[in-house]
């Protein structure tokens, strides 16, 4: 156990599943019995307020009944708790509570019992002010100098201040520039309120200036508050601290001199009245709350800062005088006199744990037992020493944290698609031209073994296909000893139908890609059931496909020789078609117990159609820059001229307009068509970037089957071409791939030692032009041809000349060595109808398949 543990006095819980802040807990003689003892008050967001005067028979007793003076529910949350002389023609302390649309204040009394159940106390609501907007914190004092009473100030979520002198309202006024309210403190030496703005700065308000300013009945301009009646409002200090505050307390022990904290987020600051930094500490944990009081040492401070460890800070000015352990976080720290101990520390968690507890040490009792000594062989360690790392690296390399078994028995999920089309349709676009647009539905079915919690599944799909619902939470179904999250993946395929329909055979073609196989050529009616008609023969050489929206495919399959053909009149559309026939190819020849198959690609990879794309794409990313930009000059001009006329309609002596309401008409339709360009050319570029997702995919496909790479190449090449699940503005397709290009290029394609050794940028910002990338590009299938093999370990990042014929490119870091290399990389990849060329096949009928 720990010396440094706070000792529990006295302790309790409060309700069930009831929330507390920094606001509801109050300490003071809210009875009036003058004798110095404070009554502990709490108050909570459910809207019950009770009072405590603990007396523990012995330390660390828990709450007995009688320590309950008075429990009372008011129904609204309460926000905030304050005692002091709020009622007009007496001294006496009232109780002061906030509302989120009240104020109210009570007189809290007791009666002596004359039976064993003891005293009885009851409050009186004094009296109440309803406001008008909804309030966020308050705090009171003697404004402006007035003796034997206090005024309380409240302020609303919209950044008022409303003075209110007892029973009165006095006034209210809006703080300048106010976005977001923050922490409010009253400096009776300054007669000044002194807040934190959202811009992160502390500002102080005199409360003269606050009295004598503009009336703010409802938010006003600035321009107004220079024409109208009154003062303009103005700050009398402000010192920017670079963060959010959590609390301001103003310290003042003499009339000398007083103090302002602030508790921010990392730091917490002592300013003087002025605004200046008296000093200021960085907190090493983030803080929860903090109070600021006397201490023993002369012209020095002590404040207590409880943070998110669970521990409670005591600084003397800036050193740290103590630190102790307490059972919960605190939200709210007071000290008090309670039952004739000075000094107790109350303390009070977001769940309702109230603490009084003192500072000190119990002595330990514990002795450590004498260890036997004994004569170290240093041989025998070392021996055990290498054998136990031997041990883990084994374990490291074969199973990972967790073992193989375990990880996949924990949990299992599993999906099953639907073999029919849903009967109604649940698409969000029930139609794409003149196709409707169906629906189908995956069931996904987890198992476990051990009782879970807190399990997420997501279900991604490539765009433009969506889902009803893509995120569900399971609460109570997860269990995971060490809090390390565990991701487990299940891949599954959506039938062809969902996306395209059978469709009439072309005989021509843009875009054609031939593959090659080591099988002879099999039915296209057995690999695609359902997208033609059974011949009398049996055989299917032809077949089309058309995808929703209107894009044509057709599939050729030779009769003589052992080749396929996949054309179509836009590039993008050949990947599906293409992916869907090699994998029905392999499952085909599987079932046939065949396992030598093989898909190959012999032609040139089709580096120019894809090009062409990449430009596009990129274009529309720069056309959407230059819309953003001129939108955005469009919309200053909007506010500027409305500025303007706001000026001219609130000035007291009429003046022409000088044909402003033209110009705001005519900038508010150039912002809307603006506005319509920016969507429209966002919807191209989302059209765009899956296009160019699925002619990569094609590239690295046809790059695969050209070079025979393995899966783990495939996966090595995906990751660097499709590193982004979504295209930005921010973050785009070019400057990432190219990035992730280069990289591959500086390591495992590296052709010396002296392409190792280029840095590469470490900001991705977006090009000027794509002649760049295209050239690494080109660049990296040239290496692929040579010999070049994709490899992620360090062994790979040796130079391979002994593996790469010829000479080989080098990476181009200047206009120079990219004019010296753009014919040689780009020579052997130019477009694909050089295959054509190469490898003529005849055209004939779509009915009679291709003969060789």
């Amino acid at each position: 156990m720990s010396l440094f543990k706070a000792r529990n006095w006295w302790s309790t819980v409060l309700g069930e599943k009831e929330e507390f802040d920094q606001g509801c807990l109050c300490l003071g003689d809210v009875d009036n019995t003058g004798n110095g003892q404070d009554k502990i008050i709490v108050g909570s967001f459910m809207g019950y307020l009770r009072i405590f005067n603990p007396h523990p028979v012995k330390t660390g007793d828990g709450a007995q009944a009688e320590d309950l003076l008075l429990e009372v529910h008011l129904r609204d949350p309460i926000l905030q708790l304050e005692v002091g002389k709020f009622v007009s023609g007496t001294e006496m302390l009232h109780l002061a509570v906030l509302h989120s649309r009240k104020l109210c204040v009570y007189s809290v009394s007791g009666t002596l019992g004359n039976v064993e159940h003891g005293n009885q106390y009851q409050i009186k609501l004094m009296y109440e002010h309803n406001l008008q907007r909804t309030a966020c914190n308050m705090t009171y004092g003697s404004f402006g100098g007035v003796k034997g009473r206090d005024l309380i100030c409240i302020q609303s979520m919209d950044g008022m201040l409303m003075v209110f002198e007892q029973e009165s309202y006095a006034f209210g006024r809006f703080l300048p520039g106010s976005l977001l309210p923050g922490p409010l403190a009253y400096s009776s030496r300054t007669d000044s309120f002194i807040t934190v703005s959202s811009c992160r700065q502390v500002e102080s308000y005199k409360y003269q200036v606050l009295a004598f300013a503009t009336d703010a009945d409802k938010r006003q301009e600035t321009e107004q508050q220079k024409l109208g009646s009154g003062k303009r409002l103005t700050v009398d200090w402000t010192l920017n601290i670079g963060e959010q505050a959590l609390d301001i307390c103003i310290v003042s022990f003499n009339q000398s001199a007083s103090s302002v904290f602030v508790l921010g987020e990392r730091n917490f600051f002592c300013l003087k009245d002025n605004g200046q930094i008296r000093f200021m500490k960085k907190l090493d944990c983030s803080p929860s709350c903090f109070l600021p009081y006397c201490s023993v040492s002369e012209g020095t401070i002590n404040t207590l800062i409880g943070n998110h460890n669970n521990m409670l800070h005591i600084y003397q000015d800036v050193t740290l005088k103590w630190a102790t352990q307490l059972p919960h976080i605190p939200v709210a720290v007071r000290v008090g006199c309670v039952h004739d101990l000075k000094g107790v520390i109350v303390t009070l968690s977001d769940d309702g744990h109230l603490q009084c507890s003192y500072l000190g040490t119990d002595p330990s009792l514990f002795q450590a037992p004498k260890v036997e000594s004994r004569e170290l062989h240093y041989d025998e360690l070392d021996i055990e020493l290498k054998e136990l790392q031997r041990i883990i690296k084994d374990v490291n390399k074969s199973q990972g944290i967790w073992p193989m078994t375990e990880r996949e028995d924990d949990l299992k999920v599993s999906a099953m698609v639907s073999p029919n089309f849903d009967s109604v349709s649940q698409a969000t676009d029930v139609a794409v031209g003149t196709d409707l647009v169906p629906s189908v539905t995956v069931k996904v079915t987890l198992q476990n073994r051990l009782a879970l919690q807190k399990a997420k599944l997501s279900v991604y799909v490539q765009p433009p296909l969506v889902l009803t619902c893509d995120q569900f939470t399971f609460e109570f179904m997860d269990r995971n000893p060490d809090g390390i999250p565990r991701v487990i993946q299940c891949k599954f395929r959506l039938p062809l139908k969902l996306i395209c329909l059978p469709g009439q055979p072309s005989k021509t073609a843009s875009h054609k890609l031939t593959i090659d196989t080591n099988k002879s050529p099999v039915s296209l009616l057995s690999l695609f059931p359902g997208f033609a008609h059974q011949s009398e023969d049996d055989q299917v050489n032809v077949m089309g496909f058309r995808f929703l929206g209107g894009s044509r495919v057709t599939l050729l399959a030779s009769k003589t020789s052992q080749r396929y053909r996949i054309q179509s009149e836009q590039f993008e559309d050949l990947w599906l078609i293409t992916n869907e026939l090699i994998i029905r190819l392999q499952e085909y020849f599987e079932k046939q117990g065949i396992k030598d198959f093989a898909c190959s690609f012999s032609g040139s990879v089709p580096l120019q159609e894809y090009f062409e794309l990449i430009d596009h794409h990129f274009e529309l990313r720069i056309n959407g820059e230059k819309l953003e930009e001129l939108l955005s000059e469009r919309a200053v001009q909007f506010r500027a001229i409305q500025r303007r006329l706001l000026t001219r309609f609130k000035d007291k002596t009429p003046a022409p307009l000088q044909h402003l309401d033209t110009l705001l008409d005519g900038t508010y339709k150039q912002v809307i068509a603006l506005a319509d360009a920016v969507e429209e050319n966002q919807d191209n570029l989302f059209q765009s970037f899956t296009k160019l997702r699925s002619a990569t995919h094609l590239v690295i496909l046809l790059i695969g089957l050209w070079q025979k790479l393995s899966p783990d190449q495939v996966a090595i090449l995906e990751a660097a071409f499709l590193p982004l699940q979504q295209d930005t503005q921010e973050l785009g397709w070019e400057e990432t791939v190219d990035a992730a290009i280069s990289h591959l290029l500086k390591t495992c394609l590296s052709k010396s030692s002296k392409e190792q050794a280029l840095s590469l940028s470490s900001q991705l910002n977006i090009p000027k032009d794509t002649s760049r990338l295209k050239k690494h590009i080109a660049l990296l299938c040239d290496r692929l041809a040579k010999g070049g093999r994709l490899c992620l370990s360090t062994d790979a990042v040796a130079p391979q000349t002994m593996v790469m014929p010829g000479g080989c490119t080098t990476i181009p870091e200047s206009d120079l060595e990219e004019r010296s290399i753009e014919q040689d990389s780009t020579e052997p990849f130019t477009n694909h109808k050089h295959l054509i060329a190469e490898t003529p096949m005849p055209d004939i009928s779509p009915l009679q398949g291709v003969s060789e």
